[in-house]
């Protein structure tokens, strides 16, 4: 926090600071004795009668009242990040979206519309990389009916938490009535680490998603739309660990895109019986060595906020976050799935 030069704490940030990352100290319980402060850490979305709105990395917004303000002061958009390769936020979002493609896609200004059939909001959702070039309220009017046109609800995916992330357009989206249903994170990390983990003998790779991998994979009636997606990327690899015998599913599973420098892991799922086997490791450091020979030296995730076993597998991997993201339904729909 601000010092003046007389020792005290100081508010300097203004309405003027919207849209910036800001550090206040608020009372917590005004005329109680032994007064409490609270600290909060965000991005300042809006400030309006009196009342400030933060919102923080994992997307959560906080409301301040201006008359509880202690200090307050501009902080750097982004804080250094101490491990793992160094990333914007759009270089992830534009490889995290050819990772996980569309069969439909079109441009609005640089509002990246995607459509799949429904299957996975990540493939049919908007993808905000820009300016639509109209109006909020006529891009979004735009948005809904080309969603509206394929039967399915429309969402927009957000990020927050990381130099160039969308916490006013979250703001705005929340002010309009349109429901976040689902934040998740994305991590990175280096590579190497993860091939050297574990030797992954056992584990077969294949170009294609086959019956056998996908009778363990999450997601059960797969259609053609999803078998798209699944198949569809830069450089697809699915990995399998068959199970005990010629018919039963596989023990584990995984799958990796390999696009330039980034290698990213998805649906490393493991029979609930085998787990605590080190399978998942085996899986994900099999993958990692052929996208090493594919000239990849990077790896991020996605990761859900409340999946506590797969972040810890994951940060004693060398992963680290990186920012969240979130998908915003439109108001007064029943949703999608995941």
């Amino acid at each position: 926090m601000e010092f003046s030069a007389a020792g005290r704490l100081e508010v300097r940030i203004t309405t003027a600071d919207v849209g910036k990352r800001v550090s206040v100290r608020r009372l917590s319980e005004a005329g109680v004795a032994g007064e409490k402060f609270t600290d909060t850490v965000g991005v300042l979305t809006s400030w309006t009668d009196g009342v400030l709105l933060i919102t923080r990395k994992s997307g959560e917004s906080v409301r301040v009242a201006e008359s509880a303000l202690v200090a307050g002061k501009v902080v750097p958009a982004a804080p250094a990040r101490r491990r793992g390769p160094a990333a914007s936020y759009e270089e992830l979002a534009r490889v995290a979206a050819r990772a996980w493609p569309p069969v439909e896609g079109e441009w609005l200004g640089a509002w990246r519309l995607r459509a799949a059939g429904g299957f996975t909001r990540r493939a049919n959702s908007v993808l905000p990389l820009g300016d639509p070039g109209l109006p909020l309220d006529e891009a979004l009017t735009a948005v809904r009916r080309w969603y509206g046109e394929r039967g399915l609800p429309a969402y927009v995916q957000t990020a927050t938490g990381a130099e160039g992330t969308q916490e006013l357009l979250c703001a705005e989206l929340e002010r309009r009535g349109w429901v976040r249903e689902v934040t998740a994170e994305v991590w990175t990390g280096p590579l190497a680490p993860v091939a050297d983990l574990a030797e992954g003998t056992g584990v077969v790779l294949s170009r294609e998603a086959d019956e056998s991998w996908l009778a363990r994979y999450q997601r059960k009636g797969v259609s053609d739309v999803a078998l798209r997606v699944l198949g569809a990327g830069p450089s697809v690899w699915f990995a399998t660990v068959p199970g005990a015998d010629a018919t039963a599913a596989p023990a584990a599973i995984g799958r990796c895109v390999v696009d330039g420098r980034w290698a990213s892991f998805a649906a490393v799922e493991v029979d609930p019986a085998q787990r605590r086997r080190g399978l998942a490791t085996a899986v994900m450091a099999a993958l990692a060595r052929r996208a090493l020979d594919e000239g990849a030296s990077a790896a991020w995730l996605q990761v859900e906020t409340d999946n506590a076993g797969a972040r810890a597998l994951y940060a004693g991997m060398g992963f680290a976050l990186h920012h969240a993201y979130h998908h915003y339904r439109e108001p007064g729909d029943a949703g999608t799935d995941r």
